[in-house]
């Protein structure tokens, strides 16, 4: 696979599949929901610059990553924005996380608010990115023998605090983070702290339904599960089922963790025809639908769009042909889709599922925004 590209301004221009000739109509209607959402976010902004909870800085972070993806973004940022980056900065600690103290999830909160402050492209927040970074970095499980990948949770990322294991979505927004300020400590003495990006990828595998490279017991080669993700080595969000072909008790695979996974993969610049790659893409496209999180129903569904958005553009994938042999243009149906779910007042929320703070229209907006940012780009 081509290096991904780790300059601030590619961040949202990431190995797209060109097309032909863009849809400049397309582009246009693209951005006017962009425009709308952006819009609805600085109405909903609290009088102290966050979004949703002043608890958790994570929040306000993507709102402001949603707004540093805008295509046509203004070059100099409004005082709101500027209010949200000050809030953020509140909560650097000494020892370079960004989290409210006592408020948990300290690793989920410093890697978002690092890629707010990454893809502000603003210098002035590069020694905060790199004493962030160093902080993630040190947070990567490695238990038994050291400097050995002989437990199932090795090489992955947890929230942190009361919840320190590792599991696939943290480790997918740390090793984002950690991917994109790379470039910020290249050719220093800091490059030599860097993550083990071997372990990184072993933490992965670990994850995935697909005893080729993964020989945990639970591990099912089912045609459902069959290179899909889970949450952690030993646990799914969308629960057990019985496989349809071994009989066996199985963990099943589900979407929106199967995009984390396949994104997780892409960070740790693993090329496309790998076969852990093409195994997750295949129980993707072989479950692909845009009415649910497959796996888990209304559930983390603006979640499943978001990743997927990202982890398709990013290893450029254009047209899906479907196990029916169909072939489904996904930036279109996807970017149609979303401008279909966006309410009056420019934002968009979970109507049916709450989980995962889905009910929450800054965070869903967030979400909706980043996605049709990329797929504005991929037109």
């Amino acid at each position: 696979m081509e290096k991904l590209i780790t300059t601030l301004s590619a961040i949202f221009t990431l190995a797209f599949a060109a097309a032909a000739q863009p849809d400049i109509s397309f582009q246009h209607e693209l951005q006017r929901s962009i425009d709308r959402g952006i819009a609805s976010l600085e109405k909903s902004q609290d009088k102290n610059g966050y979004w949703t909870s002043e608890d958790h800085p994570a929040v306000t972070a993507i709102v402001l990553v949603a707004y540093h993806s805008n295509p046509r973004k203004p070059e100099k940022n409004p005082a709101w924005v500027e209010k949200a980056h000050a809030y953020l900065l509140k909560f650097v600690q000494k020892n370079g996380s960004i989290y409210v103290p006592g408020k948990g999830m300290a690793n989920y909160n410093t890697a978002l608010s690092m890629m707010a402050m990454l893809t502000s492209g603003d210098k002035k927040y590069n020694e905060t990115i790199i004493n962030a970074r160093r902080l993630l970095i040190g947070q990567q499980w490695d238990l038994g023998v050291k400097g050995k990948t002989d437990h199932p949770l090795d090489g992955g990322i947890g929230y942190g605090n009361s919840y320190p294991h590792s599991d696939l979505n943290n480790t997918l927004t740390a090793l984002e983070a950690i991917y994109y300020s790379k470039h910020l400590v290249k050719d220093t003495a800091k490059a030599k702290t860097d993550l083990n990006w071997k372990a990184a990828i072993s933490f992965i595998q670990k994850c995935q339904n697909l005893k080729s490279h993964n020989n945990e017991p639970w591990v099912s080669e089912d045609p459902e599960n069959k290179g899909g993700m889970i949450y952690f080595p030993g646990k799914s969000q969308a629960g057990q089922a019985k496989g349809s072909e071994s009989g066996r008790t199985a963990l099943r695979s589900y979407g929106s963790i199967s995009y984390a996974g396949m994104l997780s993969y892409a960070y740790a610049e693993l090329d496309k025809t790998d076969p852990r790659v093409t195994a997750v893409q295949k129980w993707l496209v072989d479950n692909y639908t845009l009415e649910e999180n497959p796996g888990m129903g209304a559930q983390g569904q603006f979640y499943y769009y978001y990743l997927m958005t990202k982890a398709l553009s990013i290893y450029g994938t254009d047209k899906l042909k479907l196990k029916d042999g169909k072939e489904v243009d996904w930036r279109k149906d996807l970017a149609l889709k979303l401008i279909g779910f966006q309410d009056q007042d420019g934002s968009w929320v979970n109507k049916k599922a709450s989980r995962w703070w889905e009910n929450e229209r800054p965070l869903v907006t967030a979400y909706s925004i980043i996605a049709l940012s990329y797929l504005h780009r991929g037109q």
